[in-house]
């Protein structure tokens, strides 16, 4: 994306993913047929990544869920600092959050060609522990961008916790985008009460993501604040996963910029550490 000048407002290209751990999706079949790759390294997983990889190479900010963190079905690869390598954008995060012995590791990223000032690492309440949110700052929160990866709870009394917790979290925000699997519609009542809070609203709402294969429900959402301007919304019509990837093209208030990051790959092992609040 070229770089704006002084006379134009900066556009952020985003995208929100959920990966199934780089295992595509064809159809329900898959999930009794190929289940033994939820535990077991494959060399599909590895095409599939690299597909995914180029993919996301033309987006600005991505959001990415039920990514490995490195185990045995991955090969022990951090899918998300291997995504960052394929796609060439220069700053990664990865928040562990789910783990299943030696088998699974599964959690969320955050891909960005443009370096944030801070970064947080958050658990979400709920019964069972393993979902967990991003939430990644450029400048302060009153001026600044905000930008929240989320991957919400099964249960509807479990993301009631979730989403009252984040509105605490994101209230400072003035300039806010939460994105991520929040496996509910975006018109449910306690995501609209949510967006309400925040003075969010989602563009994306009513593109069916989930299955990838015949889409039939809006579980994927980019939601945004007031002060942002939103085009382009739309779902990503490939098989790589269950999901389809969701995309928003946003334009920022005049005078906020985000600093491009350095060429050479960076995350939490070779920049800011994430801050577990």
């Amino acid at each position: 994306m070229n770089a704006p000048n002084d006379r134009q407002n900066q556009q952020l290209r985003l995208l929100s993913f959920n990966i199934q751990s780089g295992v595509p999706g064809n159809s329900y079949r898959d999930y009794l047929r190929n289940s033994w790759r939820q535990v077991l390294p494959s060399a599909v997983r590895i095409e599939n990544l690299h597909a995914i990889g180029g993919l996301v190479r033309d987006f600005d900010l991505v959001a990415l869920q039920e990514a490995d963190a490195g185990s045995l079905r991955s090969g022990y690869l951090n899918q998300t600092r291997y995504l960052a390598d394929q796609a060439r954008l220069p700053y990664w995060l990865h928040q562990a959050n789910r783990k299943v012995g030696a088998m699974a590791h599964s959690g969320n990223g955050f891909l960005a060609r443009y370096e944030p000032s801070s970064a947080e690492e958050h658990r979400l309440p709920g019964a069972i522990p393993g979902r967990g949110a991003l939430i990644l700052r450029y400048g302060s929160p009153e001026q600044g961008l905000t930008i929240a990866v989320v991957h919400l709870a099964l249960g509807q009394l479990a993301r009631r916790a979730q989403l009252k917790y984040l509105r605490e979290q994101l209230a400072p925000a003035r300039h806010l985008v939460v994105m991520g699997d929040f496996n509910c519609e975006a018109s449910s009542r306690k995501l609209s009460l949510f967006q309400a809070a925040l003075g969010l609203t989602a563009p994306t709402e009513g593109l069916a993501s989930y299955p990838s294969w015949k889409p039939q429900r809006a579980l994927d959402h980019i939601l945004i604040s007031g002060t942002l301007t939103a085009q382009d919304a739309g779902t990503v019509d490939v098989g790589f996963s269950d999901h389809l990837p969701v995309a928003l093209t946003v334009t920022l208030p005049r005078g906020l910029r985000l600093a491009r990051a350095g060429q050479k790959i960076k995350g939490p092992t070779a920049g800011q550490p994430l801050s577990d609040s």
